[in-house]
């Protein structure tokens, strides 16, 4: 008999979690305004709102904590962490942060200026929101496959080359800070980006005079791909890969809080001395001292461990299987996901899920908040609430793709949890028809709005 597979650790602490009514749901979505954003944690039963920072630390991690040097300036602790961001990333200069948003706000602080342009593969939420904040404009690149939801490309996270060259070719190179390649591409369902896609858009750098840089959040899980799913990469491992990719770019912005496998941090690694010291005033002014930029030393410790975990070969398999396992029951159940599964996240079509409701009324939200009601499992809309607004028309934007993603934290929930969230979506997609409104917007703020909009039934 073929041994089953099981999981590269061992439990030795556990958190309860809450159980509640419909009824109780169905108050506290309400007073929440519909935000899912809005609930208290101990309202959810199974949260699968991000993975970003809540994971479960290992005890070599969590004996980190104790190692914490908290010296304000060259703690132990910084020493670590840029150790090993040189020994996995390449990147002779580096400084923390103290998480993702804040590696962006002080690199895009020195390199983004208005009326600039910034290609990418369908840039993260929070990275457009610094471009544009900055009135600069974001631009598209992604694959057309990406936005095809049942299209199985097994690297629907890559850039489209031909898209790319066109706007470096007809825009001055002043206008380009840089290119921005997200590993893996969240906004397109957690899809990778293949190597031989990465050396494709740095050719294309170079031949532009364009420096490449890397959202690195996830960048573990998209070479966990690149050796399953890319031909010739087979036998190497993750960390080899990881090599190969970041020897490729120019700088990198990380929120440590996903392929870290802690609860706070990010940090900017980079090649250029002067690029670092540009970037250390806004770090000072934003994050922190250079060695410590807004981190506790513990958390700096936890994180360098972190990174060398998380490019363990075994870790990430059983990570990635548990995903694809909520992704294999869902459809069969007959529920439109992304295929293929992705590394962090199942994201479930909104647009066939519930199409009878107008585009206008926020399908992927209606279905977030009636996975909640239904279920108490809390998972987040990527659609087109959180597109925005057009910052020059400020007409809403509504995506190709509208989905609610369903982001497992790291080393947190057994499959048990995967089968209640599976079946609490079959009840949910049992009853869709009945399912006749969706939502209006009440409030929101003018820029990343999804995090605190505020939303009532449509009439």
């Amino acid at each position: 008999m073929e041994l089953p597979f099981a999981e590269p650790y061992k439990i030795k602490m556990v958190e309860p979690i809450r159980c509640s009514t419909r009824e109780q749901r169905l108050h506290w979505i309400k007073e929440a305004g519909y935000n899912l954003f809005n609930l208290k944690s101990d309202q959810v039963y199974i949260d699968l709102l991000t993975d970003s920072g809540t994971g479960a630390m290992s005890d070599r991690q969590w004996s980190e904590i104790m190692l914490g040097d908290e010296s304000y300036a060259g703690s132990s602790s910084y020493f670590k962490l840029k150790d090993a961001v040189t020994d996995i990333f390449g990147f002779e200069y580096f400084l923390p942060t103290h998480q993702g948003r804040g590696a962006e706000n002080v690199l895009f602080s020195v390199l983004v200026k208005p009326g600039d342009l910034v290609p990418g593969n369908s840039h993260f939420d929070t990275t457009k929101g610094h471009i544009e904040f900055r009135q600069a404009t974001a631009i598209d690149c992604t694959i057309d496959e990406a936005f095809d939801t049942t299209i199985e490309h097994p690297f629907k996270g890559n850039v489209d080359l031909d898209k790319l060259e066109r706007i470096l070719k007809i825009n001055p190179k002043e206008r380009i800070p840089f290119i921005i390649v997200t590993l893996t591409c969240n906004s397109s369902g957690g899809q990778p980006v293949s190597l031989e896609n990465l050396r494709g858009v740095s050719a294309l750098a170079k031949k532009y005079g364009i420096p490449l840089i890397y959202d690195s959040a996830r960048f573990a899980e998209n070479a966990y791909f690149i050796k399953v799913r890319e031909k010739g990469q087979e036998q190497r491992t993750i960390r080899e890969i990881v090599a190969d990719m970041f020897s490729l770019a120019d700088a990198m912005t990380m929120s440590s809080k996903k392929d870290g496998i802690v609860n706070i941090g990010g940090l900017i690694g980079m090649r250029s001395k002067e690029l670092h010291q540009q970037a250390s005033v806004y770090n000072i002014m934003f994050e922190g001292f250079i060695t410590y930029g807004g981190q506790a030393g513990r958390d700096m410790g936890a994180l360098a461990r972190g990174l060398y975990e998380a490019t363990e070969f075994e870790y990430l398999e059983s990570r990635i299987r548990q995903v694809a396992h909520l992704g294999t029951k869902l459809t069969e159940y007959g529920i439109a996901v992304q295929k293929p599964y992705g590394g962090h996240a199942i994201f479930i079509d909104a647009n066939k899920f519930l199409s009878h409701i107008p585009k206008e009324e926020f399908r992927a939200q209606t279905l977030a908040v009636e996975l909640y009601i239904e279920g108490g499992v809390r998972g987040v809309e990527i659609g087109a609430i959180m597109a925005d607004r057009d910052p020059v028309t400020r007409e809403n934007r509504f995506p190709a793709l509208e989905l609610v993603r369903l982001a497992i934290p790291r080393r947190v929930y057994t499959f048990n949890h995967m089968d209640y969230i599976a079946a609490s979506l079959a009840n949910v997609f049992e009853r869709k028809e009945g399912i006749r409104k969706g939502f209006t917007i009440e409030y929101e703020a003018p820029i990343l709005r999804h995090f605190t909009v505020r939303l009532k039934r449509a009439e």
